[in-house]
Formats: C-alpha cells, structure tokens, sequence
C-alpha cells in the first residue's frame, strides 16, 4: 500500500482539478477515487447519491461497535478557469472553484493513511458525495438511506476557507451556513412602443420598484438580532431600444438561519410580488424553491473538534468565534439526521475567493486536512 505523502497529495489534487465534473456527472472523478481506495485495500460501494457517490469503510485493528462518518463533496462548478498554471482545468467551463478537489484528497488520504495504520477500535466511513452545489447530492444520498445501510453515530465534515490563513482553523458551536432558497418570478404586461408607455403595462418600472422594494422585507421585518439576506442576481427583459417589453424575469436568492423566520420571509416576498403585480396591472407568477436547510453543529461534537485541532502541531489557531457564513451547505441534509460538525480550515490569506475563476485549492492545506481527519477517528475511536 503506498504511503500517503504531501507529494502524493498534490498528484492527487491536480489531477482532480485538470478533469472538473459537475453535479451527478462525476464519472471519471468517481472512478478515480474507487482505483485510489482498491490500490489501497479499502472496501466501498458505489455508485450512490444518483450514481457517482461513493461510500468506502476502514475497520480498526480492535473490534468495536461504534461508527462514524467522514464526508467530503467531490463536484466542480461551471466557472470558467481564468487561472494558468499546469493544472488548470482542461474541461471547458468548468473548474473546482469550490475546492472540492482538496476536499477528496483530504479524505483520500486520510482513507489510505487509516487503512494502513487502523489503531482504532469500531468503523469509519469515508463519504464521497456528488452534486453539493445547488443539487442537492447530500440530500439524494440521504433519502437513499444513507444512515441506514451505512450505520454511523455522527458524520463530520471540512471545508477549506480563503481569507483565513493556512494552519487556522474554525469551529463554530450552532450555526455554520444559512439555508438556501432560491426564486424566478415573471412580471407580464402589454409591450408597446417606447415613445409612448401610456399604451403598454411597464413591467420593466414594475420589476425596479420591486427589486428595491423586497430589500424591505429584510431590512424592516427581520429581527436585528436575525439574520438575513435576499439578493436579486438576474434581471432579464427585452431586445430592442426602442420597445417596451412583454416581460421581465427575475431571478435571486433568499437566506437565513431561523426556520420561522424562512417561512416568514418566503410569505412576505410572495404577497410583496402580488401588491406589486397588482399595482401596476400586470401578472405575475412566481417559482420559489426551497433548497438547502441552515448548516447546524452538534455543540458537544464541535467542541471535541477545536480540541483535536488545537492538539494538531500544524495549527497555530482555532478561531471559536467567527459569525456564520451566509453561502449555504447540503452537508446540512446529513447534520439533520446524526449528530456531527462541519469545520473550516484556512486556505491562505491571498487565496482567491470561493467560486472565483482565479481560486485554487491551497496544496499545503492537504496533509493538514489528512492530519485532522485521521486524529478525529484516533481520538472518537480510540483503541479498546
């Protein structure tokens, strides 16, 4: 079995990065991970969470009925890679703007790293999940019966974050990401020659007004202590100069943590398109979805940890006390059903953003995250 090395990981890494596969269409991904998990021993199934996802398991040298969950998302996303260096992506239009790359050869290498040293007592198994961005892969793997055929105590999961420096880490106790809604809404009027407006139903001045308006819902009907954000992303309404368009569509996306107050908000934002409609003569009609729940630790599990990171000699600092992040997480499906954490370790200070086409993965990170991981299942599943 080969020894896991920084080198390896970085082979690994690139590799994932060059041949980026979005959502339920990790083919090659997955079957990249399965020859790296049998070169090592390691059993699996595949072909989970609607065909890519993968679920393998180490047993430790003492027998022990405990198990737990290691997750890391495998999908890129549909950015076009404005980087240059040898590794960039050679599937156009598609990159790990996410790093999602670094989170497979995380747990890759923690995977064969336990696989050749199991002093452990019980199981752990390593969840490769497909489709984390916006489809839901977490969710599809958790109806199929996850935590079912795979019986685990808690699952535990990481994610790289830009802006924090490499060897940091953060744990939060409650709330980690928001939930996730999203919303396209078509305001339909009477198109006419822009000379003369007073022929037509302008749903062009309609749509502006409710743009700013929905900004209300927010900022006067959600609690201070609350938070939450609705962001109008897209506006799109006719071709010509001049022609007053026959609709105007729009598309965004509404987050927050409370779930009374997502209920709340989704109310409000309906019967504020409605007055609006109204208003103005037009029709409207309106697709709401709601997407992703808020991402929660487990307190007890977050706390244990902070302590493994803090006993890591690669992490120099363990921030406790940052807010929440406002991008969401369908690791939030799996948190629903057992308890866990999700955690963040730092990708550098200068790294781009997420779901920038300038981002990379920060290989220095990798056997940190190996590190973490492995001492994780060492200190849940100590020997017996």
């Amino acid at each position: 079995m080969q020894s896991v090395t920084p080198s390896l990981l970085r082979e690994w890494r690139h590799e994932f990065h060059r041949q980026p596969e979005t959502a339920f269409e990790e083919h090659r991904t997955s079957a990249r991970i399965v020859e790296i998990l049998a070169d090592a021993g390691i059993e699996m199934e595949t072909g989970l969470g609607g065909g890519t996802g993968i679920v393998a398991w180490v047993d430790g040298r003492e027998s022990g009925e405990r198990a737990i969950g290691l997750r890391a998302d495998i999908d890129a996303l549909d950015v076009p890679e404005a980087n240059e260096f040898g590794h960039v992506s050679q599937n156009p239009g598609k990159m790990h703007a996410c790093g999602h790359d670094g989170h497979t050869t995380m747990l890759l290498g923690a995977a064969c790293t336990l696989a050749r040293e199991p002093d452990f007592a019980g199981r752990v198994y390593f969840i490769f999940q497909p489709a984390e961005e916006n489809e839901g892969g977490g969710r599809v793997m958790v109806e199929e019966g996850l935590f079912d055929r795979f019986p685990m105590e808690a699952v535990y999961g990481v994610h790289n974050w830009p802006g924090m420096a490499v060897g940091e880490a953060a744990v939060h106790d409650t709330a980690v990401m928001a939930a996730f809604d999203v919303f396209r809404l078509t305001l339909s009027g009477h198109g006419c020659h822009a000379a003369m407006p007073h022929l037509g139903k302008d749903v062009v001045l309609a749509a502006c007004q409710l743009v700013n308006q929905l900004q209300g819902i927010v900022s006067r009907e959600t609690p201070a202590h609350q938070t939450a954000v609705l962001s109008v992303t897209q506006f799109h309404a006719g071709d010509a100069y001049n022609v007053m368009p026959e609709k105007v569509e729009l598309c965004g996306t509404l987050r927050c943590f409370d779930p009374a107050l997502r209920d709340h908000l989704e109310a409000r934002f309906r019967r504020a398109i409605e007055a609006t409609a109204m208003f103005h003569d037009l029709e409207a009609s309106v697709d709401y979805q709601s997407r992703y729940p808020a991402t929660f630790n487990t307190p007890s599990c977050a706390h244990h940890c902070a302590e493994v990171l803090d006993s890591l000699p690669d992490i120099r600092r363990v921030h406790r006390d940052l807010p929440p992040s406002m991008a969401s997480e369908d690791f939030a499906f799996m948190l629903q059903q057992r308890p866990g954490a999700y955690i963040w370790l730092g990708n550098g200070v200068d790294s781009a953003s997420l779901h920038n086409p300038h981002y990379d993965f920060n290989d220095e990170l990798s056997p940190i995250g190996v590190a973490y991981w492995t001492a994780l299942v060492r200190s849940l599943l100590g020997d017996s």
